[in-house]
Formats: C-alpha cells, sequence, structure tokens
C-alpha cells in the first residue's frame, strides 16, 4: 500500500507568518546595511568581526552570507534552516576576540554580543520596511519581532531571552545604549561603507548607487546612533520622504524579475509550498492574509496601520 503524500515543508516560518511577507521586500537591502552601522556601535561586538575577518576586503560577502542565511531561514525547510543555524554555531565556537585595552580574550558567541546582533538586525529590517511604506499594525509588527525568536535560537540564543514584541525591543536598546560608541572599528566600519575599494571604471556607479543607498541606510539610524557617528543627517522627515521614494521605485521591478537573482529562495519556496505561498507585503495591509494563530485570523485596527514607529 502506497505510503500518503506528505506535506511540503513550509520552513521555520511559512507563508502565513509575517517575516514571510516582510523578508521579500526589496528595501531589505537598506535595512541589512543600517544594521551594519548599528551593529558597529557596539565594541565588543564590532571587534570580534574585525578580528576575525579582513571586513574591508570581504565586506560585500559578509552582506551576502547575511543575506543567504536570512534567506535560507525564512524560505528554505527547516532541515535547511537548522543546518544553517549549526554552521553559524559552530563558526561563532571557533572564534574570539582580545581587548586591547585590558587584555581580556572572550568568545564571540557570548550571548550578550549575539542578542546585539540579532536586535540591530530585525530592528532595522522592521524600521526600513515600515518606514519605506509598508503598511503594517502594530500588532502585526509585535508578532515578527515575535517571530524572530526561532532565528535568535538558531545562532545560539535563549528564545526566552530574546525581546518579543517592539516595547521589548524598545527597552532592550535602551538598556544596552550606555555600552555603545563610535570607536576605531566603527569609524573603519562607516569609512568602508562610505566608500568601499572598486575598481576604477565602477567608480561613477559607486557614487551614483552605493552611496546613495548608504547613505539612506545611515541617514535611517536612530537619534542616538547619529549622534555616536557624529556625522549630519537630514532632518527626519526629510529621510522618511527618501526611504518611500526609494521603496516605491525598487517595488516596481517585477518580482519575479528580483527573485531570479541568487540564490533564488523566494522561487525555491513557492516550487515547493505552490504559487499561493507567493510572499507579498501588500498581504500585511490586507490583514486576513496573516493567521494570528491557528484558525483565526488577526485584523489590523486601522488606526496604526501607516506608522513605522519601530524601536533600534
Amino acid at each position: 500500500m502506497p505510503e500518503p503524500a506528505r506535506e511540503p515543508d513550509p520552513g521555520l516560518f511559512g507563508p502565513e507568518s509575517v517575516t514571510w511577507q516582510v523578508h521579500s521586500d526589496p528595501m531589505m537591502w537598506v535595512a541589512g546595511i543600517r544594521a551594519l552601522y548599528l551593529q558597529a556601535l557596539h565594541p565588543r561586538a564590532v571587534r570580534g568581526v574585525m578580528q576575525n575577518s579582513d571586513f574591508r576586503k570581504d565586506a560585500w560577502g559578509r552582506l551576502m552570507r547575511t543575506a543567504r542565511f536570512v534567506g535560507t531561514t525564512t524560505y528554505g525547510t527547516t532541515e535547511a534552516a537548522e543546518k544553517a543555524g549549526a554552521r553559524v554555531r559552530k563558526i561563532h565556537a571557533m572564534l574570539g576576540a582580545t581587548d586591547p585595552d585590558t587584555g581580556e580574550r572572550y568568545g564571540v558567541d557570548e550571548p550578550a554580543l549575539l542578542l546585539w546582533v540579532h536586535c540591530a538586525e530585525i530592528g532595522s529590517y522592521l524600521h526600513v520596511v515600515r518606514r519605506s511604506g509598508i503598511r503594517m499594525t502594530d500588532a502585526l509588527a509585535d508578532r515578527y519581532v515575535d517571530e524572530h525568536r526561532h532565528s535568535a535560537r538558531l545562532v545560539g540564543l535563549d528564545p526566552g531571552e530574546v525581546p518579543g514584541s517592539t516595547a521589548e525591543l524598545a527597552a532592550y536598546f535602551e538598556k544596552v545604549r550606555p555600552e555603545l560608541a563610535a570607536g576605531p572599528d566603527a569609524r573603519a566600519v562607516d569609512d568602508f561603507l562610505r566608500r568601499p575599494p572598486t575598481h576604477p571604471l565602477l567608480a561613477p556607479a559607486r557614487a551614483l548607487l552605493w552611496r546613495r543607498v548608504a547613505d539612506l541606510a545611515y541617514a535611517s539610524l536612530p537619534s542616538y546612533a547619529l549622534r555616536l557617528y557624529g556625522r549630519p543627517a537630514p532632518p527626519a522627515p526629510t529621510v522618511t520622504r527618501r526611504l518611500v521614494r526609494t521603496g516605491t521605485i525598487l517595488r516596481t521591478v517585477p518580482a519575479r524579475v528580483r527573485w531570479q537573482l541568487p540564490p533564488k529562495h523566494i522561487l525555491s519556496a513557492m516550487a515547493r509550498l505552490g504559487p499561493g505561498s507567493r510572499p507579498a507585503p501588500y498581504k500585511l495591509d490586507r490583514g486576513d492574509a496573516i493567521l494570528d494563530e491557528p484558525g483565526r485570523a488577526q485584523r489590523g485596527n486601522g488606526g496604526d496601520s501607516a506608522t513605522w514607529r519601530t524601536p533600534g
């Protein structure tokens, strides 16, 4: 007797999750650069990066590895996500950094450092996507943060110790602010992101495209981060208009065209789960497309759906 057909594996999040919709948005690239700027302000965390990799020569590779990890954990199978997490934990367990002032040697997988990297990423993803025009109720924003206790577990954190709402995320950032500083390593990251090395023939493209994206990511940082870096940024309303304009332009590029770029996580997920799994941020505004729990829809209240008040 043939075995019954097995249901396709939706992965850690699945098509009904907020994460599934949000991570398909092209503004995630701007958000990723913002996360790098924010992460670099934690001296112990950024020291671990600078002492264990040639960031100046491989920053693009680091950004792409992060993008692949996010794509795999969001749209891959459960097995693929767990394997990706195991690889990250194994690498982190072998790496350490030394405080040049005290001589202290510490592991880059300290929970406090992993938590900072996690919160800076999730806060940046949520902030940029909402502020650039994706309509999302505060309830859905809370759910997004809560969903990422899954990704926190993958890198070695205890999900119970990770913020599970925007309020908890904001409280975390407030608590950690005294530890932040724009030291030499943060300055090196800032300098690279503003002027990444490139072939002379590509210098005009760097000035025209990359610099604008990096400047926008920098300008979207919270006010305390801008004060630490000390470089000026346009007024917040101007930054919001630029984020909305950039998001509008990028979202005019057909999704199928964007998704053809390697490693094609979204197309693979749709092939596995069917066309109904197609992610689209507009589903967040539709309310009934996102399930709060099995069988019950989470409907937006309308009043806060256009806000972008997110921590970090």
